[in-house]
């Protein structure tokens, strides 16, 4: 049954800013998520703009604290070999038995993502 569903938009040259802080980039985004969006060279801006947008869709799809999710250390975005994104909790943020759904996309100046969250038994 599906218990949440969360969705937000990221301006690209908003995230860019914010970058210029390489503290800001290692406390939101983990050393896996850095790497990838590094990898897309002159384009990193709209990953990591997707990457922000996919933390905040997923508060408010979940409940959890922004704070937590932002800051917490226990929410990667990951990708299959096709470059299919999937989310990966740890710690406080885990939801064992969750199945969790994230699209993404950017276009035209703007990251979107759409996190659904299906519990079985709910």
């Amino acid at each position: 049954m599906v218990t949440g569903i969360g969705i937000d938009l990221c301006s690209v040259e908003r995230m860019k800013k914010a970058l210029q802080s390489q503290h800001f980039k290692e406390r939101i985004f983990s050393p896996e998520e850095i790497s990838y969006c590094e990898s897309k060279g002159k384009r990193c801006f709209e990953s990591y703009a997707a990457g922000f947008a996919a933390r905040e869709a997923f508060c408010k799809a979940s409940g959890k604290n922004l704070g937590a999710v932002m800051f917490g250390g226990n929410f990667t975005i990951t990708r299959n070999n096709d470059g299919v994104p999937a989310i990966k909790l740890s710690g406080n943020l885990a939801m064992p038995g969750a199945k969790i759904f994230i699209s993404i996309t950017h276009e035209s100046g703007f990251a979107c993502a759409v996190v659904v969250i299906d519990k079985e038994g709910e």
